[in-house]
């Protein structure tokens, strides 16, 4: 069954690791026949939830204008969304998270989402998986709040620098992970 999926990526920097694994996930999708839409957050202007609870009230999403107006339908019509980010901090970048927040629209404004499956696809710096504990806990809390089936994780130790993400498997790996949902 054809699924539209909504790659979210948490990234600000342009073809580093996890614009890589993007990529990589998103020609296996394709190759499936899927219809996928990368929304770039870390790239995007989206700011923190004001909670003034006017979602909605104005003819848009969030009553504030920032990026976060344009990505909202695409979250609407999507059947998966995917979280592919670098690790910051033991968690999600500032702009992904700021999008994520920014989801409680969705309950103000009493709009159905599609979204019934996600995965998580994380890189970092540090070689000692312990440290991704914290995202991975935060997407696991935000998918079974959501109702959504979660799909797989792919967590990618030791990759700092540009780049590094192509002497390993991990590329292999989430390109089987797009052909597969």
């Amino acid at each position: 069954m054809k699924k539209s999926i909504l790659v979210v990526t948490g990234s600000p920097r342009v073809g580093g690791n996890s614009d890589l694994l993007a990529d990589a996930f998103i020609k296996g999708a394709a190759k499936a026949g899927h219809e996928v839409v990368k929304c770039e957050a870390g790239r995007k202007n989206i700011m923190g939830c004001k909670a003034c609870d006017t979602c909605y009230s104005k003819g848009k999403p969030c009553s504030f204008d920032d990026d976060f107006n344009s990505i909202a339908p695409l979250m609407e019509k999507a059947d998966v969304i995917v979280f592919i980010t670098p690790l910051y901090w033991f968690t999600f970048p500032t702009q992904l998270k700021a999008l994520i927040d920014k989801t409680y629209s969705f309950i103000i404004g009493k709009k159905e989402q599609n979204i019934k499956e996600s995965m998580l696809l994380v890189c970092g710096e540090e070689k000692d998986e312990a440290v991704f504990d914290g995202i991975i806990t935060t997407y696991e809390r935000i998918a079974n709040y959501q109702k959504w089936t979660d799909r797989g994780q792919l967590i990618v130790p030791g990759v700092l620098n540009k780049g590094d993400v192509l002497s390993t498997n991990y590329l292999v790996l989430a390109e089987k992970m797009g052909h597969n949902i």
